[in-house]
């Protein structure tokens, strides 16, 4: 932990952070099984490190790109989840005022430049705004979040192409949760790491233990660094796994229950509550405490979307583009 030189409150934040993108994620699960709310969502329960790892890291200015599992980057980022549940309910106080659903959340202020519903979808803005990083001169990075299933698509080896030869300032970020849908990532492509398509463009790509946060951090914070001094892109492979779904209708035939359970002996939250412990920064009364509080914090962002006004039938074509 000393590399990171980071100090008790800074480390206790990033648990409380994991734990509160945990506990949205539930309290959506909860609210879709009581059918609160219409349409569907990714949940990225799982999840948790690589998103708090590779945000944490950011400066003000720096932007990230997210994908239709996007909650955790949103939370990690700073979103208000009052405002994102509300969006999920589809309320006026939403991000997008109750139009986007789940797949849209986006907070700009924060540097979220949005979730994406289309699979690869956000690479190409990531490495647009990049681009504008640069020409600007602005010395931002840009995070691009994806997943494993995004690495066959065009747009990735396009997007990809275009910011090694151009040195932009972005960092790609791989979530590799094992499944692209229901398809297993060994059955769709024939190599052991996706960070190794970083070689055939000319900059680093490495395959990491995306549900550790300190590694994350780490290597996202060399890489970050490395972008924004002018050498380029980065390609980093989040080795991670999604407990829930793909979606709220998949039943999960694909895989066997000691199949999840196995990786949930692997839980990121778990594991640096663990750290936190031994190395005597928190005990259980205050871990006891910061779950209480966590849970009472995304119960109250359900009641707030509750109690928020449905849009009215006048706003049906406000702020909608053609």
């Amino acid at each position: 932990m000393g590399k990171m030189n980071l100090n008790k409150g800074e480390l206790i934040s990033l648990y409380e952070h994991m734990l509160l993108i945990r506990y949205f994620e539930e309290e959506v699960q909860r609210n879709m099984d009581k059918k609160l709310f219409h349409g569907t969502t990714h949940l990225c329960i799982g999840q948790e490190a690589t998103a708090v790892g590779v945000c944490s890291v950011l400066k003000q200015g720096d932007k990230i790109t997210s994908t239709h599992r996007g909650h955790g980057h949103s939370i990690a980022m700073g979103a208000d989840i009052n405002k994102m549940m509300a969006e999920l309910f589809g309320k006026v106080t939403g991000y997008c005022k109750g139009k986007g659903g789940s797949l849209h959340i986006a907070d700009v202020e924060y540097g979220n430049l949005g979730s994406n519903g289309i699979v690869g979808g956000g690479i190409p803005i990531a490495v647009g705004a990049a681009l504008t990083s640069q020409m600007k001169k602005t010395n931002e990075v840009i995070i691009c979040f994806f997943g494993d299933g995004a690495t066959n698509e065009g747009s990735f080896h396009e997007a990809l192409n275009i910011a090694a030869i151009w040195q932009l300032p972005v960092v790609f970020v791989c979530e590799n949760n094992e499944y692209g849908m229901s398809s297993p990532i060994k059955k769709m492509t024939n190599i052991n790491d996706l960070s190794s398509r970083a070689d055939a463009y000319g900059f680093p790509g490495i395959a990491i233990d995306g549900n550790d946060l300190l590694q994350v951090m780490m290597q996202t914070s060399r890489a970050v660094e490395r972008a924004r001094s002018g050498h380029g892109p980065t390609l980093i492979e989040a080795k991670t796994y999604r407990y829930s779904g793909h979606s709220k209708s998949d039943q999960q035939v694909y895989r066997s229950t000691e199949e999840v359970k196995k990786h949930k002996a692997n839980d990121p939250i778990k594991r640096f509550e663990n750290i936190l412990y031994q190395q005597k920064m928190i005990d259980y009364q205050a871990i006891s405490d910061i779950k209480q509080h966590t849970l009472d914090e995304v119960k109250a962002a359900t009641d707030f979307a509750l109690q928020s006004e449905e849009p009215s039938i006048d706003d049906l074509l406000t702020d909608v583009y053609k």
